[in-house]
């Protein structure tokens, strides 16, 4: 069945691509993580300016269907009674490199966070470069209140913009953060007008979508490496690319477009 639990639209150089399982609460199950690979795949196949992901319905998402008939959750529960460790080595890794591709794609990625976001959700969300939440969103790394863990990578992205500190207390706390706290903390880039967050995500998205797509993504693999770097390579890195980023020409249409005071119209590269 095509489609399945994930829709894809593009608009110009803007891909939104939506969580769309609302009477699960975007919950994903075995069929989404393969949907949500192909999806990825036709956007890595071509590329757009920026991506929003957002959720159907009033969930942005709420992470892995634990449901018994999730037939991943069967085979787990198979595998524990056994004692097998593999299995679950196996659905753990199969998750966050499907969570990988979609978040590694070299260009902007925005979490439009329309409703509530727990577990696997908050952990999604986290893991975008962008966050754009409604005022009435709420983001909870419940996790633990299952008797597990943060793993799809947003355990530990969770500590880049907070820290090590404020990461513990939210993941081991599992409590529900508003919109208002995770703006203060730092966990969102801004909070939207009500019912608002994917249309002002699709603005910035289209505010980015204006730049040179050659420059926009060699400064957003700067950003997303610097953290695993030191200073002293981060600054290497950066002088070596803003040469090759020169060197490619696609500045001459943004510096003749500046001089002759016109909206500058870049090709794809």
């Amino acid at each position: 069945m095509p489609d399945y639990g994930i829709r894809l639209e593009r608009v110009a150089h803007i891909a939104v691509v939506t969580i769309d399982r609302a009477e699960k609460l975007n919950t994903f199950d075995e069929r989404m993580w393969t949907e949500l690979e192909r999806v990825t795949a036709e956007l890595a196949s071509e590329l757009p300016r920026a991506a929003v992901i957002t959720g159907a319905g009033r969930a942005f998402s709420a992470g892995f269907d634990v449901n018994p008939e999730n037939p991943q959750v069967a085979e787990l529960a198979g595998a524990l009674e056994k004692g097998e460790r593999a299995p679950a080595e196996k659905l753990v890794r199969r998750v966050r490199e499907a969570v990988d591709k979609l978040v590694f794609l070299a260009v902007p990625i925005i979490a439009a966070l329309n409703g509530i976001a727990y577990g696997g959700g908050a952990e999604l969300a986290t893991r975008c470069d962008i966050r754009i939440a409604d005022p009435d969103a709420l983001i909870s790394f419940s996790e633990v209140r299952l008797g597990l863990m943060p793993d799809w990578g947003g355990g530990v992205a969770l500590t880049r913009p907070l820290g090590t500190a404020k990461a513990a207390e939210l993941i081991l706390t599992a409590r529900k953060v508003t919109a208002v706290e995770a703006l203060y903390m730092g966990l969102v880039n801004k909070i939207s007008e009500p019912g608002s967050a994917l249309e002002e995500s699709i603005e910035l998205a289209e505010l980015i979508g204006k730049n040179g797509p050659r420059a926009v993504r060699t400064a957003l693999e700067i950003i997303r490496k610097s953290p695993d770097l030191s200073l002293q390579e981060s600054l290497d890195l950066e002088t070596e690319r803003a040469a090759d980023l020169i060197a490619a020409g696609e500045c001459i249409h943004g510096i003749a477009a500046f001089l002759q005071k016109k909206e500058p119209e870049f090709p794809e590269s």
